[in-house]
């Protein structure tokens, strides 16, 4: 049986990311790296304000759309739970292995004297390559 798991979001005013749209992306990591499964409770949304002294919308946005894009579903009085259509999680084998693979890969483009602005570009062009037509 699992214990009850926590998340704790962290908000970078820096990023150039909404506040509600880090909070989206957090949980769907955690989903992904199997911290969070299916059924899993996301903190109330007055834990989150409270820890990261924000709008209760900013909140309610983020499990919205988390609701809409299948990753979460509410239960009236009850909570905001990982809904059992969010994608799995990496299988812990296949996602050790890569990270593996990605650290040796990283360590390879900053011994090419890539910095981290070049690294994020390479990846993104990489993972939508429709994207070089909007380069310009």
């Amino acid at each position: 049986m699992r214990t009850e798991l926590t998340i704790d979001f962290h908000l970078d005013p820096r990023s150039g990311v909404s506040a509600y749209m880090q909070i989206v992306h957090q949980v769907q990591r955690a989903i992904r790296c199997g911290l969070l499964r299916p059924g899993d409770r996301l903190p109330a949304a007055r834990e989150v304000v409270a820890a990261l002294a924000i709008n209760p919308n900013t909140v309610l946005k983020a499990y919205t759309e988390l609701e809409h894009e299948g990753w979460a579903v509410s239960r009236v009085g009850v909570g905001t739970f990982v809904a059992e259509t969010a994608p799995r999680a990496v299988a812990a084998e296949v996602h050790d292995r890569l990270t593996r693979s990605l650290r040796d890969w990283l360590a390879e483009a900053r011994r090419e004297g890539l910095d981290q602005g070049a690294i994020e570009a390479l990846v993104s062009l990489t993972l939508d390559p429709t994207g070089r037509e909007q380069v310009a």
